[in-house]
């Protein structure tokens, strides 16, 4: 960007007044034009190109807490024993959560 070294410089009460005009005027203008779109609306018509998802079901797979995992207390997620981080009162707490 180029700069124009003769027009005149704003001190620092005009960089002060302009701000302040400017903030009016975008809490004017953010106050008239928020509107409030509930997600879940929005995107419920969303379609994916090409994807007719609506015949299908999921097949998961689930398997048992195995000898070498843990349920972390904060987060309820199991976790191998190598992501124990503490136990606080004698409740398994993992790395993320510590």
């Amino acid at each position: 960007m180029a700069t124009d070294y003769d027009t005149p410089r704003k001190t620092d009460d005009d960089l002060n007044e302009d701000s302040i005009e400017e903030l009016k005027a975008r809490r004017n203008d953010k106050s008239t034009s928020t509107v409030d779109v509930d997600e879940f609306e929005a995107a419920e018509g969303l379609e994916l190109p090409g994807a007719d998802l609506s015949n299908e079901e999921l097949a998961v797979r689930v398997l048992p807490k195995q000898q070498d995992e843990f349920t972390c207390m904060s987060c309820f997620l199991v976790h191998h024993r190598s992501q124990l981080a503490r136990e606080k009162n004698g409740q398994p707490i993992c790395r993320d959560c510590d």
